[in-house]
């Protein structure tokens, strides 16, 4: 074989053979994608009662008068229940104005009304307040009527009525059905006259 055959084999060689680990390279298997972390538990938690209120953009106004009568800490209680029947912000523009400023003058009669929406020791979820006719006792001491009608459910008394807009906002320490009224307990509505009557004399 003469030297220039030799020269002409050796190339055909060298470039098959960098051919073929050219081949064997993009053959080669992909290596497995890195595992994501897991989110852990804590950070799938609900958040509780009043973190959730606070989060709805809607109950500005329960949160504030919450924290103006003290409630905010016991409402935040990750060892109990709660169920909240939470007035929006536009049902508390319902009331009126003079007896709303009465309301936030006076903590006791405050405590009353927003205690007035409140169970406690259970998280009772819709499909149990419709089979019911009367709440169980509030945090304030007294019940609240519940009437089912058409599909649509209204809460509370002789002197006024909120309907039920959304429910079972589940929270970790309880349950949250949003309202749009705001209901008066007797003893409250007496507190707010009482009040009115002071101021004006």
């Amino acid at each position: 074989m003469t030297v220039k055959n030799l020269l002409v084999l050796a190339a055909a060689l060298s470039m098959s053979g960098a051919a073929f680990a050219q081949d064997k390279k993009e053959t080669a298997p992909a290596k497995p994608e890195a595992k994501q972390p897991e989110m852990k538990k804590d950070e799938k938690a609900a958040k509780n009662i009043v973190e959730t209120a606070m989060g709805t953009g809607m109950h500005t106004t329960l949160c504030g008068l919450l924290k103006e009568a003290g409630l905010v800490e016991a409402l935040s209680d990750s060892k109990e229940k709660f169920t909240v029947f939470a007035p929006t912000d536009d049902a508390f523009k319902k009331v009126d104005a003079k007896a709303l400023a009465s309301l936030k003058a006076d903590k006791k009669a405050l405590t009353k009304v927003l205690t007035f929406h409140v169970i406690k020791g259970a998280a009772v979820m819709a499909k149990d307040v419709v089979t019911m006719k009367e709440s169980v006792a509030t945090i304030e001491g007294s019940k609240f009527n519940i009437v089912v009608k058409d599909g649509k459910v209204s809460i509370g008394n002789s002197k006024g009525m909120a309907n039920v807009i959304k429910t079972d906002v589940v929270c970790s320490n309880g349950v949250i059905h949003v309202i749009d009224g705001v209901m008066m307990a007797e003893d409250a509505k007496k507190e707010v006259k009482k009040e009115e009557t002071k101021k004006g004399s």
